[in-house]
């Protein structure tokens, strides 16, 4: 059986959330992040959640690979779309705005500052740009869910799975990124989702 490797309150919940969408028979595993012993520095050198071991013993990652491997798997399914269809190329136009413009550009930023300046008393600088650039990104988002449910094609699909995890992480912030009432809206449809309150029940056991 597959193993996805995954760290509670990490990236890897929006892949964690796919494969309860799909109904894949693959192992969950969860594991810790930055501290050196654990298993996941013995299936991704990089340390790195998610984590994707097949059974051939082959690994996927990167979240944005993963999710897109995973809804392969279940040929026709309204999670992803057709090669070569419109709809695909657009879930993975948005695959890559969040996992760009949002996760490694604006939450890493906030999240470890130490990535990108090594003196401590420039980290609030750095969280403070980092916050700049998700209100930009996050405006980009809202203005295309005005009037829409999801992302692509008024159905929920992969990226919606990916999206969900940062919007959740909105909350983290403060009150300032607590006004939108479409991405409040979008959050809460979002939590309401059977894969998605399974999910969670799992990575906080």
């Amino acid at each position: 059986m597959s193993k996805l490797y995954i760290a509670r309150g990490a990236c890897s919940f929006g892949t964690h959330v796919a494969v309860r969408e799909l109904g894949l028979p693959v192992e969950l595993v969860k594991v810790k992040l930055r501290e050196p012993g654990s298993l996941i520095y013995q299936v991704n050198p990089l340390g790195r959640v998610p984590a994707l071991q097949l059974d051939d013993g082959a690994l996927i990652t990167e979240s944005t690979a993963i999710l897109q491997y995973l809804a392969d798997q279940v040929p026709g399914t309204p999670l992803f779309a057709p090669a070569g269809s419109i709809e695909r190329g657009q879930i993975q136009s948005w695959l890559s705005y969040i996992g760009t413009e949002i996760h490694v550009g604006s939450f890493r930023a906030i999240n470890r500052p130490e990535r990108y300046h090594p003196d401590p008393a420039e980290h609030t600088l750095v969280r403070e740009r980092g916050a700049v650039q998700l209100k930009a990104g996050l405006s980009h988002i809202e203005k295309h869910l005005t009037g829409r449910q999801w992302l692509v094609g008024e159905r929920f699909t992969i990226a919606d799975a990916y999206l969900g995890v940062f919007i959740g992480w909105l909350a983290r912030l403060g009150p300032e990124f607590a006004d939108s009432a479409v991405l409040n809206g979008y959050r809460e449809a979002y939590r309401a989702r059977p894969s998605v309150q399974a999910a969670l029940a799992f990575e906080q056991d």
